[in-house]
């Protein structure tokens, strides 16, 4: 049995991780913390707060008693607003506290777009505009080529936790650009892992989306290995090694 750890952010879409966890089939189980979120504002005072080391240690002895074996800060903007240098040693304090291997969604996004052998993304965020130029800016530091920003002005994570298959369908279509070999969805408050496969199809090219980038960079720093097309082409560069 193989546990991966998350905190995550107040309550939004934080039932994709059972959903997961389900489709993955395997002998892998998905505890999830949630941390106290604070203000639900995309606004980035706000979301440094959320990310402060104060906010993600309150959670991370439960993860201990789940018997985690990484943790993964499974927030986007709460570690992106930090900057490339701030989001590093967000997760150097998480891991020293833990006392495990420890990432975040923003980093699992530059290693997602590494694995896929892609260059060029386009952004198709449920954020205010400043917001996601933030995460673009990001992305440049990790060598990412972002070729478009497509921004919806969303405030809060609970407004974007109510959206819908037609709703995600419509934002990644509006980001997506001829240029782009991928298309990023980095909200985790977006409701994405029974989406995947449609997703993918409507855009015909690669979607990453938050929730689905997190579970697979947890499992990149567990060493663990899964084939689960349902989850997209990102879950499909593994070979097959199910329980």
């Amino acid at each position: 049995m193989t546990a991966l750890g998350f905190l995550y952010p107040g309550h939004s879409a934080e039932d994709d991780y059972p959903r997961i966890e389900q489709l993955l089939a395997s002998d892998i189980r998905l505890p999830l913390v949630h941390t106290d979120i604070g203000e639900d504002a995309h606004r980035e005072d706000a979301l440094r707060e959320m990310g402060s080391p104060e906010r993600l240690a309150a959670g991370v002895e439960e993860l201990r008693l789940s018997g985690a074996e990484a943790v993964v800060w499974a927030c986007t903007s709460g570690s992106f607003v930090y900057g490339w240098e701030g989001a590093q040693e967000q997760v150097r304090t998480l891991a020293r506290t833990a006392g495990m291997p420890a990432s975040s969604t923003s980093f699992a996004f530059a290693h997602a777009v590494r694995e896929l052998g892609a260059r060029r993304v386009a952004v198709a965020a449920t954020y205010p505009e400043d917001v996601a130029e933030l995460f673009a800016a990001f992305l440049k530091d990790a060598g990412v080529d972002v070729v478009s920003i497509r921004s919806s002005g969303i405030i809060t994570a609970a407004e974007v936790g109510t959206w819908g298959v037609d709703e995600v369908l419509a934002l990644a279509r509006a980001g997506d650009h001829p240029e782009a070999e991928l298309v990023l969805l980095p909200d985790t408050a977006l409701h994405t892992a029974s989406h995947l496969q449609a997703l993918e199809s409507a855009l015909s090219k690669p979607v990453l989306t938050a929730n689905q980038v997190t579970v697979w960079e947890a499992l990149r720093l567990a060493d663990r290995r899964v084939n689960v097309p349902q989850l997209g082409t990102l879950f499909t560069k593994e070979p097959i090694v199910q329980v």
